[in-house]
């Protein structure tokens, strides 16, 4: 393996491979290479640069730390190499002599073919051999013991939601089953927002309508709305009846209006604050750790009341005007005048050119009375204006972390 200056970092000694649901080609993961200190180490496939039949060449860092393998990773030669395999139109026993790898049309690395040999010979006898594809090979991949399902849920805790939803999108279903029964409803919750949305259709389906409202309470409204509006209309009115009336009073607003709407992409739940507020209430109202970056951007300042539909809506003010001045100070002297709200009615492409052209990444929503009813972010706008499947492509390829073990 060469760096971009052509120095030899080590030598490559395995490919890390990991089976997927849904009949879809294991995925190479990367490369284990040994470094001169004899550690072994793993390196992602996406920084491969080239790979030729005498060398790498890779591009960005190199983690050192020592490789071990993960939950449901194999090794193709320690693992693959001289397994025995029985192909249904084969007419004897075969082992696996070697695999070919190759880029899809996304550039992710994938095992493509098997070279197949008679079974009893000698591991370096000559002999015939046959070439198929990956998915004619039974048992291609013998998936690792299963660990409990406690023990799984207990190392997803540690990861990034957008993580937790990776490991979740690769399980076979009933594994994922099993991971999702053990895990914390606010854990359970975040890893749904990130995962797409016939995956997050079968997890809920998947539980108990109490356990369903339970967590679908823990997920930002705008979120559970869209995910309940994709759900049978008799199990989506029954969470609904078991969700506290708070929470389900929100669902419902949002889904009164067009998903493609103003109304339908608001999180019901922005920062608001009372025209008396201080530069100090004000951030430490949007330091609050629910609240995500995008509705941190601004806060808004109404009369009472203060939960949406709020008093009338007086104006917004930006997190970095808030940075720039005394704490005693207040809000509503910081107004930002050129902030226009938008209104619940409008739609996809007028919320777009709005923050295209005001440069925001959030929104007020203002109903007929002046009302503050809620906040767009522009991650709402994104996950309506990007192809339906873009969660499920994206986790494919979010698998960049050095294997870490």
């Amino acid at each position: 393996m060469l760096d971009p200056n052509g120095e030899q970092v080590g030598k490559v000694r395995d490919v890390v491979i990991q089976n997927r649901s849904g009949n879809r080609a294991p995925r190479v993961k990367g490369l284990v290479v040994e470094l001169f200190a004899l550690r072994r180490i793993f390196f992602p496939m996406e920084r491969v640069h080239s790979i030729d039949a005498h060398q790498v060449i890779i591009s960005g860092l190199v983690n050192t730390v020592r490789f071990r393998v993960r939950e449901r990773e194999v090794l193709v030669i320690d693992d693959l190499f001289d397994r025995t395999v029985t192909r249904p139109d084969a007419s004897q026993p075969e082992t696996i002599f070697d695999v070919a790898i190759k880029r899809n049309r996304s550039r992710d690395w994938m095992l493509a073919e098997v070279a197949l040999r008679e079974a009893g010979r000698r591991p370096f006898q000559r002999g015939h051999v046959t070439i198929v594809d990956w998915s004619e090979v039974p048992d291609f991949i013998e998936n690792p013991a299963v660990r409990d399902a406690e023990q799984q849920a207990m190392r997803l805790s540690d990861l990034k939601a957008a993580d937790v939803a990776r490991e979740l999108h690769d399980m076979d279903p009933t594994l994922r089953a099993a991971v999702v029964q053990a895990m914390d409803d606010d854990r359970l919750a975040e890893a749904l927002e990130e995962l797409p949305e016939d995956e997050q259709v079968d997890v809920i389906a998947s539980l108990d309508t109490e356990r369903a409202a339970d967590v679908l309470e823990e997920m930002d409204p705008d979120d559970a709305a869209d995910l309940i509006a994709e759900l049978d209309s008799e199990m989506a009115e029954n969470i609904l009846e078991r969700m506290e009336p708070d929470d389900a009073r929100d669902v419902r607003t949002l889904l009164s209006y067009d998903a493609a709407t103003a109304g339908g992409l608001m999180n019901p739940e922005p920062v608001v604050l009372n025209v008396d507020a201080t530069v100090a209430d004000a951030l430490a109202a949007v330091r609050r750790q629910e609240i995500t970056p995008a509705m941190a951007a601004l806060a808004f300042i109404c009369r009472p009341p203060m939960d949406t539909p709020t008093g009338r809506y007086l104006g917004a003010v930006h997190i970095q005007r808030l940075l720039r001045e005394p704490p005693s100070a207040l809000v509503a002297g910081l107004i930002d005048p050129d902030i226009t709200p938008l209104t619940p009615q409008s739609n996809i492409a007028q919320v777009s050119r709005y923050f295209a052209t005001y440069d925001l990444v959030c929104a007020p929503v203002v109903d007929a009375e002046r009302r503050l009813i809620g906040a767009v972010t522009v991650d709402d706008v994104l996950d309506h204006i990007l192809p339906n499947d873009w969660r499920g492509v994206q986790l494919d390829r979010l698998d960049t972390e050095v294997n870490d073990g």
